[in-house]
């Protein structure tokens, strides 16, 4: 059995060498060198990161992470298993045969198990991109018979390799599934009419080529858009913005980062009308858990008076006031990342200064002295989620679900080599056994005893610390325009305030 399967691989491989490919010579060789130790699909995933926002960099991230691990079971295991040599290349026209012969065995084919790793990696968590790579990905692991230097079963055998790195890596990580928030009744106003949207031009990256105002009357052009530049009062043109929506019977849009966002959605409440949020800032948090990664997703939403109820979650302010926050709150560590990336973001960018700045306060902060519900502590970093987060960490990035009640808690305690150990446990999957490392979820929290000077942050704002604040949520659900997705399920509880 094995004789004959051997006796047709050498044949398929013959096949290949003598038929006539027209226009591949032009274009396989190319292509199998520029997948040489991975550059092709660096490149691409710097692409495709660079191009989609969060989802395509989580794309990115698992495409490069299983090529990672196809890459080692190949190099480390199993041509060092198999031994086969590289097929001869009396039938190859010199053509096409690859300047620089592999010096490693022939099986299996550790190209396509990195093209392969990569595509099904991408396409997991991205099917868009995926479809998009698949082909690419194709052409290259055809390339390595086309070029002479694989066998069709060392070809097959790779991409299956790749097939289950990619797997496994989704197995480690598995790709989030939001639960679709309860629906909720809002107008469907066709192409944007009754609509007013205010846009944050200090948000974000500068526009190049369309400006967002353009983007989005070109989107809705019976919208209101109103331009809010540097000189402007953000918070008075939401304002008047919502209430000129409520006496419209329209709703409120808002285009900017998740602090636009969080404005917005006080003056939203306050005037009693839903909120249409087009993603414009560097993170655009609650966009990408409300499955919004375009203008023209949320436009769609809008005509199509599809919205949703998600969960307020609220702190106490120095003023003794509720503020609002949709995504984080925090105090320690993360509050000085804020204020330093935010400085530093106008001359450096965005992505480098947050690099920076993590850098700068992993060296230099210190551990703040809090009352956690009535224990004393020495807290590196508090962090409060609206909504629980799925994936464990310090910086946890997405949620399942909007409405789901609660607050997501972590504590980071100092102590000796606090940080080292921490990173240690985070990098070897051993976080939640860290004493170092408390992670709960809760209706409410009481903070006391905050330091004088200290600050906090909430939805990438900073501000200063009152000296004792209460998070709770807040007792009414704020109705926000979302994309189409699963089916909204019945809850069994409010989808209000703290249960």
């Amino acid at each position: 059995m094995a004789e004959r399967l051997g006796r047709l691989d050498r044949q398929a491989f013959r096949e290949v060498a003598l038929r006539r490919w027209p226009g591949a010579e032009q274009v396989l060789p190319g292509l199998s060198r520029s997948a040489n130790h991975g550059v092709l699909w660096l490149g691409t995933a710097a692409g495709v990161a660079a191009l989609s926002g969060r989802t395509g960099r989580r794309a990115a991230l698992r495409g490069v992470g299983s090529l990672a691990v196809a890459s080692t079971v190949v190099n480390t295991m199993a041509k060092w298993a198999v031994r086969r040599a590289r097929p001869a290349l009396t039938d190859v026209p010199a053509v096409r045969r690859l300047r620089r012969q592999p010096a490693t065995t022939s099986f299996p084919s550790g190209h396509a198990a990195s093209a392969a790793a990569f595509a099904l990696g991408v396409a997991l968590e991205e099917p868009r991109w995926g479809v998009l790579v698949a082909p690419v990905a194709a052409s290259v692991a055809f390339s390595r018979v086309y070029t002479g230097v694989h066998y069709p079963s060392d070809v097959l055998a790779g991409a299956a390799v790749g097939v289950a790195a990619a797997l496994v890596v989704r197995r480690a990580f598995p790709v989030p599934r939001r639960v679709a928030p309860p629906a909720a009744d809002a107008p469907a106003l066709a192409d944007g009419d009754g609509l007013t949207v205010v846009v944050n031009h200090a948000s974000g990256t500068p526009a190049v080529l369309t400006s967002p105002a353009d983007c989005l009357r070109s989107a809705l052009p019976k919208a209101d858009i109103v331009d809010a530049t540097e000189d402007d009062d953000f918070g008075t043109l939401l304002e008047k913005a919502a209430r000129q929506a409520a006496e419209r019977g329209g709703a409120l849009g808002v285009w900017g980062g998740d602090g636009s966002v969080n404005r917005a959605a006080v003056a939203a409440a306050r005037s009693g009308v839903p909120l249409a949020v087009f993603p414009g800032g560097t993170y655009n948090h609650l966009a990408a858990d409300l499955g919004i990664q375009t203008v023209a997703q949320t436009a769609a939403a809008v005509c199509a008076g599809r919205a949703a109820r998600i969960d307020v979650a609220r702190f106490t302010g120095s003023d003794g006031a509720a503020v609002p926050f949709l995504n984080t709150f925090s105090i320690g560590a993360y509050p000085e990342l804020v204020r330093l990336r935010e400085r530093w973001a106008r001359r450096l960018g965005s992505w480098p200064a947050g690099l920076l700045a993590a850098v700068h306060v992993l060296r230099t902060s210190r551990p703040v002295p809090l009352v956690i519900d009535g224990r004393q502590r020495q807290v590196w970093l508090l962090f409060a989620g609206n909504c629980a987060y799925p994936s464990a960490g310090l910086a946890p990035s997405h949620r399942r679900d909007l409405a789901d009640g609660r607050l997501d808690v972590r504590v980071v305690e100092g102590g000796t080599f606090a940080r080292t150990r921490l990173l240690a446990a985070a990098l070897t999957g051993a976080l939640h056994r860290s004493p170092f490392y408390r992670a709960r979820t809760a209706t409410s929290l009481r903070v006391s005893g905050i330091p004088h000077g200290t600050h906090l942050a909430y939805d990438g704002e900073v501000t200063t610390a009152p000296p004792h604040t209460t998070l709770t949520k807040a007792s009414e659900p704020l109705v926000v325009y979302r994309p189409s997705g699963p089916p909204a399920g019945r809850r069994g509880r409010s989808t209000g305030g703290a249960r």
